[in-house]
């Protein structure tokens, strides 16, 4: 009896430690923690070309739709939309953040065109 109860408590405290990892590694929790304190982080999924990814950055968060196409030699992500959650979290932004932003999104997907989507469209047209 004394031994099963030993196994039962090793075995739970093991589960625990499994848990807190993963939750400490779980990369939505960090873009909800970089969302909240407005530092910059990029989550996504790059094998997965159905799921969105998101950008927290200065406050603000983003999701960019990814779009499969051909290119020369392969299937890639060839279009990307993207369009911010709360336009009032805007305030402030320049030209050059939204540059920052395209960038960054090019360095995982080097062959997308990115769209934005109103108001962003607007000031990356003038």
């Amino acid at each position: 009896m004394a031994l099963l109860l030993r196994i039962l408590i090793i075995t739970l405290i093991i589960y625990i430690l499994y848990k807190g990892v993963r939750y400490l590694t779980d990369p939505k929790r960090k873009l909800d923690e970089a969302y909240e304190k407005g530092d910059y982080y990029f989550y996504d999924d790059v094998k997965n070309v159905r799921k969105n990814f998101f950008i927290s950055y200065k406050g603000a968060l983003f999701e960019g739709e990814k779009y499969l196409g051909t290119t020369e030699n392969a299937f890639e992500v060839v279009s990307i939309f993207i369009f911010v959650h709360d336009p009032m979290k805007l305030q402030g932004f320049t030209k050059e953040d939204f540059l920052f932003l395209e960038k960054e999104i090019l360095m995982n997907y080097p062959n997308a065109k990115i769209n934005w989507k109103n108001p962003i469209e607007q000031l990356m047209k003038e």
